[in-house]
């Protein structure tokens, strides 16, 4: 029962150095899904694992015991291997829930500082222009989604990089991506290997954003402009704003900009044997996961007297 519950414990440290190519080998697009569903059953085994191995250990103690109405002592392995491991587990799941709460009051409070910001502001369509020295844009989720623009940012690009930029930010908007970014965030607090994952969604938001603008405005190497111009406005400084709003300027810039020069490539229907090894670690993860928790499961119904030992 341990060997099952450790697996999904150690399989997501495969996932990064995966992560990392699969963008490589995929379009943006499928990139992105594969790495999110990827991280989200990743961290659902790992937390699944956790939290088996924390229940298994509290059962031990007799008090507990007394409250899952175990009339049998509950199979394990021996206690010298267990409580310790199940200490660790209830330690490692208390961290978890904090920095993922810490994280939620962090990210909504700048999220309601945006919108506050923008909606004092007049917008021409979806668009919002912030009198501001420093050079920002990005997409605002919410109702209705907004593009939000600095003076500074709209003084360093030319017309139709503007356009590029808009055409970028707009992109995220209509693609959802402020969800995969919160999804990407949550899971990186179940499982420390999964912040190198965090990122390679990150960069898959962004690079599906290029290929988008890149389409609308029907200029690869105007987009790529536009791109590098803004990243180089900002002059490499953080932007003061949540990591769940999407912006042209996060992420590796000359990755994206050398991937927007290159031609692009055909559309691939066959999926790559990067993101389908991803895939498989997760489902394993999840299945092992799953298997263990069962087996705890049966074990405490013995223990409470309700099949044969």
């Amino acid at each position: 029962m341990i060997t099952l519950l450790l697996v999904p414990l150690l399989l997501p440290w495969a996932a990064p150095a995966l992560a990392r190519r699969v963008p490589a080998h995929c379009s943006p697009v499928a990139a992105l899904w594969a790495l999110t569903v990827s991280a989200v059953l990743l961290a659902g085994g790992s937390v699944a694992a956790l939290g088996t191995l924390t229940l298994t250990g509290l059962l031990k103690i007799p008090a507990f015991a007394a409250l899952g109405d175990l009339v049998h002592p509950l199979r394990t392995p021996s206690e010298r291997v267990l409580l310790p491991l199940a200490a660790l587990a209830a330690g490692l799941l208390t961290l978890a829930v904090l920095t993922l709460v810490l994280s939620l009051v962090r990210q909504s409070a700048g999220l309601r500082t945006a919108r506050a910001a923008a909606d004092r502001r007049p917008a021409a369509g979806d668009l919002c222009v912030i009198d501001s020295p420093r050079p920002d844009a990005y997409a605002l989720p919410g109702r209705p989604h907004r593009i939000v623009v600095t003076t500074a940012m709209l003084r360093s690009l030319d017309a139709s990089e503007r356009e590029a930029l808009f055409a970028h930010e707009r992109a995220h908007n209509a693609g959802g991506h402020h969800w995969f970014l919160a999804v990407a965030e949550l899971t990186a607090h179940c499982h420390p290997a999964l912040r190198p994952v965090r990122d390679a969604i990150r960069l898959a938001v962004e690079r599906a954003a290029d290929e988008a603008a890149a389409g609308t405005v029907g200029d690869r190497r105007l987009t790529a402009r536009a791109i590098a111009r803004a990243a180089l406005a900002t002059n490499g400084r953080a932007a003061d704003r949540p990591t769940v709003t999407p912006a042209a300027t996060t992420g590796p810039v000359p990755q994206r900009v050398a991937a927007l020069m290159a031609p692009a490539r055909p559309a691939r229907h066959a999926v790559p044997w990067i993101a389908a090894l991803l895939a498989a670690c997760a489902v394993l993860s999840c299945a092992t996961a799953a298997t263990g928790a069962v087996r705890v499961h049966e074990d405490i119904e013995v223990a409470q007297g309700e099949t044969g030992g």
